[in-house]
């Protein structure tokens, strides 16, 4: 996780529950849950749905993240490219505009 994340642009490594954390522009997007073998991301209400249906055994969430936009992911259960993807998805939903346009280029290049 930490390898992916802090490759996105303002990404900066952290703590939030005593776990390894990473924060863009000061805003949490993914984080090490303390069980040491989750992940939990920031995700939208009806992608984490669609997610945890799909996959139950990979996407889940306690009863602490249901009124919130969260959302954990058993790092077993989640492929390299996939776990990549998620991340990106979470930076983006907490990064601010500037970041977001620089990492549009970026991809685009």
């Amino acid at each position: 996780m930490r390898q992916i994340a802090l490759t996105l642009p303002g990404a900066e490594e952290g703590t939030s529950y005593g776990t390894l954390a990473c924060k863009v522009a000061g805003k949490l997007f993914a984080r090490q849950h303390q069980d040491g073998e989750s992940l939990v991301i920031r995700v939208d209400f009806e992608e984490r749905e669609e997610l945890m249906n799909a996959d139950p055994e990979k996407f889940y969430i306690t009863d602490h993240y249901l009124n919130y936009p969260w959302m954990l992911v058993r790092l077993s259960k989640v492929r390299q490219d996939e776990l990549s993807d998620l991340l990106v998805q979470s930076w983006r939903r907490a990064a601010p505009k500037r970041l977001l346009a620089a990492f549009h280029g970026i991809e685009e290049e």
